[in-house]
Order: C-alpha cells, then structure tokens, then sequence
C-alpha cells in the first residue's frame, strides 16, 4: 500500500530542519510544516511543571515562505506548538492533527483518526494522500497513555510517482512503527521524532518520544532508506541528540540512512 514508484524512491525529498520538532519539506509540489515552534528560548508553563527552551529556531515564520499544509502530531504541548506556532496556523490553509485538536483548533484544522485519509490536489494535476497513522506519546498501551499525554498522530505521505514519506510525531512505540510499516513500508524518507525525553514525574521516568536506539530500530523496520532525525535539540528535557543519534545508527549498521545534513 504505497504510491512510490521505482524512480521515485531515489528522490531525496527537501527538508529543512528547524529546531525542536519543526521542519519544512517540499512533496509533490506542497509545502509542509511539521509542529510549528518558534518562540524565544525560555521556560514553558505545563501540567505539573515547566518546558525549558535552550535554543532559538533557526528561521522565523515569516521567513518560510507559503506554507500549504501544517503536519501537528498534537497541539497541548508548547514544544509541539508554541503561541507563535498558533498564529502562523491562522495563515494556513489545512492543519491535519489528532481529532480532538481539530476541534480544538477549529478554522483549517483537520483531526485524521487512525488510517483516515485526506487527498490534497497538487499543483499542476494529481494528488497527494495523507494517512494518518498510530502513535503514542509514552510507555505501553495507548489508553494508558492518553489520559496523561494526550492523543498523538503521525502522517504517511504518499502519491503517484512520489517516494514514501513517514512523519512520526512523538511517537514512542515501536509497535505502532510496525504497523505503519506493514501497510507502507519500505518509506523513503523518516522524519523521525527522537530525543529521549523522559520526566521523573511522569511513567516513572520512562520515555515518552523514541530514544536514539529505537530509533535505529525504528528505520529498521520501517526498511528507510533516509532517515532525518527532529525533536532532539533546542529543548532541555531532550536527553539525547546528535552524537547518539550517531552512536546508535553506527551500531545498527544504518549510519548511511542517517540524514543530518540540516540547512537552516
């Protein structure tokens, strides 16, 4: 169940990594944004406590250029979507997000539910297909999870001709990556959320986002041949970023998938 083609998977799709869980790709002549945060570095008011931002993104919004699609795995985290973030939403036509923050959000947002399907028109003719797909934003099962985190979603990219893109969100499950894998896989390009996260306060300390070895475990399964690692700089509870991200591809044998080639 995938649009790529031959030719296609050798198409390395445009991304710019722009800190934190925000990147701007170029597919099927769209343009799109994941989980948009720009504001100043900082602390971030939460449930229970505060997210420390270390780093400024690395291009403002208005910098960006047109945004035709905004890809928000969840909206109730300021390092998944900060005010600034929310603002650029109002320009945009079409947010895809878990159900609950299209109601949230309203205007352009779309809540995709597992496996739903949105068709977006590209320009010059043909479509774009964006699935949504599992994810889950901590340790075991989802509808333990939820109630703490909040729902999560990923998207699959797919359409005629083009390569197989997979944005995972914070995902922490690899369950869930082998079932996205099953229906897509192999993906050309992973935009893989990583960074360890982990608070004392929460599951005991286990992670809520893969960690770097899951990571390399994730692309594994997944057979990508591209991998662009986001989520793992720029914030403070970001345990691990690029030298283990590094570290753990180069032992699975996978560092040639590893894409950190980030042009701000």
């Amino acid at each position: 169940m995938t649009g790529s083609s031959t030719s296609a998977t050798r198409e390395r799709i445009p991304v710019r990594v722009l800190g934190g869980p925000t990147a701007l790709f170029e597919y099927g002549g769209l343009r799109f944004l994941t989980d948009p945060t720009f504001d100043a570095p900082g602390e971030y008011p939460v449930p229970g406590g505060r997210l420390t931002k270390t780093a400024p993104s690395a291009a403002a919004p208005d910098d960006l250029g047109r945004i035709d699609v905004v890809l928000l795995s969840h909206d109730k985290h300021p390092d998944n979507l900060d005010d600034s973030g929310r603002a650029l939403l109002a320009g945009v036509p079409l947010t895809l997000t878990t159900p609950g923050g299209g109601e949230r959000l309203g205007g352009g947002a779309k809540g995709l539910a597992d496996w739903e399907q949105v068709e977006l028109d590209r320009p010059g003719g043909g479509t774009v297909t964006v699935t949504g797909v599992p994810a889950v934003h901590g340790p075991g099962a989802r509808e333990e999870v939820e109630p703490i985190t909040g729902q999560v979603v990923g998207f699959v990219l797919t359409g005629e001709g083009l390569p197989t893109v997979y944005v995972s969100g914070d995902n922490a499950s690899l369950d869930a990556v082998e079932q996205i894998a099953g229906r897509f896989g192999p993906v050309d390009t992973a935009i893989l959320f990583a960074g360890a996260p982990r608070f004392d306060i929460l599951f005991d300390g286990a992670l809520i986002v893969l960690d770097s070895a899951q990571a390399a475990e994730a692309a594994r399964i997944l057979g990508a041949r591209r991998v662009v690692p986001v989520h793992c700089d720029s914030w403070a509870h970001f345990t691990e970023g690029r030298d283990e991200l590094v570290a753990a591809f180069t032992a699975a044998g996978l560092a040639d998938r590893l894409d950190l080639d980030r042009p701000a």
